[in-house]
């Protein structure tokens, strides 16, 4: 019966707003005492939350966040085991009161588009909304580009003309957000001038920096990641901060000391003489922004081999377009199982399988991905680097059976201590 009722029926969406109401009765509309942020886009949402947790924490603000990956109540850091963005709002609004009875006074949340159309994100009253970019992602569920970002545009229609939007100059929905009425309009951009925005971007020893400039301002900005692609971030990250009342160099000066986040572009050493990241890399933009990390980041002569796949019950779409990207900017690659849901595990290694270009890649195609993962490792040489995609920070794999245990950061660490190689200290 549920599949036989279309995504956007109005039957199905008023069962949607009806759980949010009553989610928030129940819990006593806890939005209403927080400053609550919200963050939406395809990439970077959860490092961007990260960030904006850092600097509250740094500024003594009692804070909480709910992302993809964690949710945290002040210094307490728990996984989120539903691995979902915006989970039920049954859950959404038990947080924020735990928040509440906590002593919190702001919000972070990760948002996603599905809790955007399907209202669970109803009665979190936010009062700065922001994106960080979009790329195409979804489109099994909002059918194109240009109504995943309308989507999207949600969040800020959530404000009521009241609030702050955050919006990133530089992405292609700019001029659909500008237009959505709030009181205040923060923009931000990595190429180009804004209210916000940085030139000479460069990768470091310690990680990464830029000089940023706001108005007649202009400062060093420097992270302790990897990925130029952490610049846009935390730009976005500190113009959300910048809408609570934070100064800039405020700011700045807390994300010195940001180490970033569980299984984004996280770095895995247990003395092999090679590079290992984890990262949850899943959408073809994304792809192409980490292997171009990478490849910034290795020696010249020295190889990138990427761990690969795709989630199943996702726009298919996407699939080939990774295999491709893959190809193009990493020297092996090994495709493999990721999140399969209810499709079969062979037939979306095959899609993506499908874009790969032999002729300019070694590829390899390993079902199981503890093997792919010990084959990549005995493949790697010194200097080389391993990245894992996809699986970031998870627990768990979704198959068709349900939920099983599935920690890519340890099984990481475990293969590696077993590598010949490897140096134990």
């Amino acid at each position: 019966m549920k599949k036989a009722i279309p995504q956007r029926s109005p039957v199905r969406l008023a069962w949607h707003y009806a759980k949010a109401f009553l989610a928030a009765l129940l819990y006593r509309f806890p939005a209403r005492s927080l400053t609550v942020i919200g963050i939406t886009g395809t990439d970077g949402k959860t490092t961007t939350v990260s960030m904006i947790m850092h600097i509250l924490s740094q500024e003594g603000i009692a804070a909480g966040a709910l992302s993809t990956a964690f949710m945290q109540i002040r210094d307490d850091r728990t996984w989120n085991t539903t691995q979902k963005t915006s989970p039920s709002p049954f859950l959404i609004q038990r947080f924020l009161r735990q928040l509440v009875q906590s002593g919190c006074t702001h919000a972070v949340l990760e948002i996603s588009s599905h809790g955007l159309v399907q209202g669970r994100l109803h009665h979190t009253s936010p009062s700065i909304a922001a994106i960080t970019n979009t790329s195409l992602e979804h489109l099994d569920y909002h059918g194109s580009l240009e109504q995943y970002r309308s989507d999207k545009g949600i969040l800020f229609r959530m404000l009521k003309g009241k609030g702050t939007k955050v919006l990133n100059g530089g992405d292609d929905s700019f001029p659909l957000f500008t237009c959505i009425p709030s009181q205040k309009t923060i923009t931000y951009r990595a190429q180009g001038k804004a209210d916000l925005w940085i030139d000479a971007p460069r990768i470091t020893s310690e990680g990464i920096g830029a000089r940023l400039h706001h108005a007649e301002e202009s400062r060093e900005l420097a992270l302790p990641i990897p990925g130029l692609f952490n610049l846009e971030n935390a730009l976005c990250a500190i113009s959300c901060t910048l809408a609570t009342g934070i100064p800039i160099a405020t700011s700045c000066a807390a994300l010195r000391t940001f180490q970033g986040t569980p299984g984004r572009m996280e770095r895995i050493d247990e003395g092999q003489p090679f590079s290992v990241y984890v990262d949850f890399t899943v959408t073809p933009a994304a792809y192409r922004k980490t292997l171009q990390t990478l490849r910034a980041m290795v020696a010249p002569g020295k190889r990138i081999l990427v761990l690969t796949g795709s989630c199943g019950d996702r726009m298919r779409e996407k699939r080939p377009m990774v295999g491709r990207i893959c190809s193009e900017l990493a020297d092996i690659v090994c495709v493999t199982n990721e999140d399969p849901y209810s499709e079969d595990p062979d037939a979306i290694i095959t899609e993506v399988w499908g874009g790969i270009d032999q002729s300019q890649c070694q590829a390899h195609r390993i079902p199981d991905r503890h093997t792919a993962m010990a084959f990549l490792f005995e493949q790697a040489q010194p200097g080389d680097a391993v990245i894992l995609c996809a699986k970031g920070s998870d627990t768990t794999m979704w198959t068709a059976q349900g939920q099983v245990p599935w920690n890519e950061r340890e099984i990481a660490r475990d293969l590696l201590r077993k590598q010949p190689c490897t140096e134990h200290i």
